[in-house]
């Protein structure tokens, strides 16, 4: 079993997944900036830097009657649910705190930034705005179950919803190889619930940005920032889960586990151009009758392998 990190952890996991965002952002730009713009790979890979800074000094606008405190907390909610949802997160075999119930808590916290971003639509007073919000309440009551069942289909895998555990009963193989549909299905709501890649309709540009519509300045820096966060520690929770945690030969936990975030992060920040944006009502089908269908089918296999193992 794991033990708690030191409590000074607490203070380098905020810039260390901030530093992880910043990364993810420029490897996105490096990848996928437009060719014919004649910049560097360097150049490339500081975009993301550089509008960050923009939106620090860029002057705020206001809607007419918008509720300011309700935007704000949504758009603050959405990097803290995430950070939150990381203290259960292993560097190696390590996380800040190792719960009892920590493969919960991660999933509580994956609700909050769920109602954060709703929050950060209806705030602003408007109607694009609105619409954005209310398509990611939409995308997660879809997105929500087949995650949940994922996730606790690993954690009935290592008999326990103690993060450290999970990754103590991959020592032998990894729960990625025999539970290969909990893995894709896992990935593919992580896309979702960061709003990203072809699960980008709550922030679409058929609704002018949606959700982040009327947002500028720090508004829009926190929201979209934090957006990155979410996505990197939805990858990063992935490696506990399904990769094994920290095990691997040669190399020490702490750097096993880095080396698979990375892998995972460029996976998912590939799938933003391999797969394009889907309607709504597609990927409400996908989630309904394709993703919890399967995920069901994989626990019960799950729980029976178990069973078995049992004396």
């Amino acid at each position: 079993m794991a033990d708690s990190a030191p409590a000074w952890a607490v203070l380098v996991l905020p810039p260390l997944l901030v530093g992880g965002a910043l990364l993810a952002a420029g490897l996105d730009a490096v990848l996928y900036a437009s060719a014919r713009d004649g910049r560097t790979v360097l150049a490339q890979a500081a975009a993301p830097p550089r509008e960050a800074l923009r939106l620090l000094v860029q002057q705020p606008r206001r809607t007419t009657a918008a509720d300011t405190v309700l935007g704000r907390t949504g758009v603050v909610l959405v990097p803290v649910a995430a950070v939150l949802a990381a203290v259960v997160l292993p560097l190696g075999f390590t996380p800040v705190s190792d719960l009892g119930v920590g493969v919960v808590w991660f999933n509580a916290m994956e609700a909050l930034a769920w109602a954060a971003v709703w929050l950060a639509g209806w705030g602003p007073n408007s109607v694009l705005s609105l619409i954005g919000g209310y398509r990611f309440l939409a995308q997660g009551l879809a997105y929500e179950l087949p995650h949940m069942l994922a996730i606790t289909t690993a954690a009935l895998g290592a008999g326990s919803l103690r993060v450290g555990e999970v990754v103590d009963a991959q020592r032998g193989l990894w729960f990625g190889v025999w539970m290969p549909v909990a893995l894709v299905v896992y990935l593919v709501s992580a896309l979702a619930m960061s709003f990203w890649g072809p699960f980008d309709a709550p922030t679409g540009r058929d609704l002018a940005g949606g959700a982040a519509a009327e947002l500028s300045g720090v508004d829009r820096l926190v929201l979209l920032g934090g957006r990155w966060v979410l996505l990197v520690v939805t990858a990063a929770f992935s490696v506990p889960l399904f990769l094994g945690g920290g095990h691997g030969p040669l190399l020490p936990g702490w750097l096993w586990t880095l080396l698979k975030t990375a892998a995972v992060v460029g996976l998912l920040v590939a799938g933003r151009r391999l797969v394009p944006t889907l309607r709504m009502d597609r990927y409400l089908e996908l989630a309904w009758l394709v993703l919890v269908p399967a995920v069901l089918v994989q626990a019960l296999v799950v729980a029976v392998v178990v069973l078995e193992q049992r004396p």
